[in-house]
């Protein structure tokens, strides 16, 4: 039996470890369980286990070399003394943008723009709701001397008090029901992208692509029936309802760790990325080995040839004085690869070709293999 290596016993660490602290934050939150609802067991289980993988595969994505170069990198930049307080003062402007009003997804089209801002306010706003509810961490009480209001108690403490009937007790016992609509309009706005355009329909699998919908949708459509049931059918089916809708929301939890779910939990690195783009703008600039032209920011070139080394690739040309495949622009590998092409075209009819004088000579590095393949 092979044993794990550092990297997955690492991340196998820090998922109990993560789990063990979202079970002991249920059993304080809750009064030692006694405001914790046994029927909402299998909720609870289903969120330990997702919580483990979500660790465990988010620490296991950071450990890989491209990820933890720009992890590392973009706290670096964040943090360097000279853009702290700059860095301070646009990241409300980026969490707001990156994360409230998706911003990044609106120039790529506006009706994906507006399934992913659907999906993802439904699903945060029905996350803020049922996870406090299902681990005890709020309840409600009627206060003795008034039973036409109910009092919040959050993490065992009482808080504010509001009117059974009120447009604010509306607005709390119905905020699920909000969220399966924005849910729901937003998955099918996605839906029709996936049947109506031909290019996302040529890359689209089920797995990754239509199973997220169905989940988010049997989950949300399977709530309001519940909703329906107690409301205006004096609970017909409701117990049959509660399970289907159950078997829904654990079959959601446990697929929160696999496919497109994942997206969710890597999306704040984004920002990361963000300011380590800004700091390689205003920062000093690689120059092309071959036409003397600025055309990245030296910091990203340097941390992608370590990159590749760390990945097994070498693209170093010790015999060529750009030293090193990255420090030529895109421009002159363009030109480079027509070099290439040229001279074999010519060696083909046995005609002797010079290298064009400004350009560097790669043609030996794009018709041999790299020092190293991939481990």
């Amino acid at each position: 039996m092979r044993t794990p290596g550092p990297e997955k016993t690492r991340s196998i660490i820090l998922g109990v470890i993560a789990s063990g602290l979202v079970a002991a934050s249920i059993a304080v939150g809750s009064r030692n369980l006694a405001h914790f609802d046994a029927a909402l067991v299998g909720y609870t289980f289903a969120t330990l286990f997702a919580v483990f993988a979500l660790v465990y595969r988010y620490s296991m994505w950071l450990q890989r070399p491209p990820t933890a170069m720009y992890w590392r990198r973009g706290w670096q930049v964040f943090l360097s003394r000279d853009r702290l307080l700059a860095n301070l003062a646009a990241w409300p402007r980026r969490v707001i943008g990156v994360f409230a009003l998706n911003n990044f997804i609106y120039r790529r089209g506006r009706a994906r723009w507006a399934a992913h801002w659907l999906i993802m306010w439904g699903c945060v706003l029905a996350a803020g709701i049922t996870f406090p509810l299902v681990f005890g961490w709020i309840h409600f009480q009627t206060p003795a001397d008034d039973f036409e209001r109910y009092r919040v108690y959050v993490f065992g403490f009482p808080t504010f008090t509001f009117r059974i009937g009120s447009l604010l007790g509306g607005v709390i016992f119905h905020g699920l029901v909000w969220a399966s609509f924005l849910v729901i309009a937003g998955v099918m706005i996605a839906m029709r992208r996936r049947m109506k355009d031909h290019g996302a329909g040529a890359v689209q699998q089920f797995a990754e692509d239509f199973l997220p919908l169905i989940l988010l949708f049997a989950v949300s459509i399977t709530g309001l029936m519940l909703t329906a049931s107690y409301t205006w059918m004096r609970g017909y089916a409701y117990d049959f309802l509660a399970i289907v809708h159950a078997a829904c929301v654990i079959f959601t939890l446990l697929w929160l760790p696999f496919g497109k779910f994942f997206h969710i939990f890597q999306r704040p690195a984004q920002i990361g990325v963000a300011f380590y783009k800004d700091a390689g703008r205003t920062g000093e600039q690689a120059i092309c080995r071959s036409c003397a032209q600025p055309f990245a920011s030296r910091m990203h070139i340097e941390d992608l040839i370590s990159v590749e080394r760390a990945l097994g690739y070498a693209y170093d040309m010790p015999g060529d004085p750009s030293g090193h495949y990255q420090y030529v622009c895109p421009r002159c590998r363009r030109l480079t690869m027509a070099l290439a092409q040229g001279r074999m075209w010519q060696a083909g009819r046995g005609r002797p070709v010079t290298p064009r004088p400004g350009i560097v000579d790669v043609a030996a590095l794009i018709d041999a293999e790299p020092a190293h393949g991939p481990r």
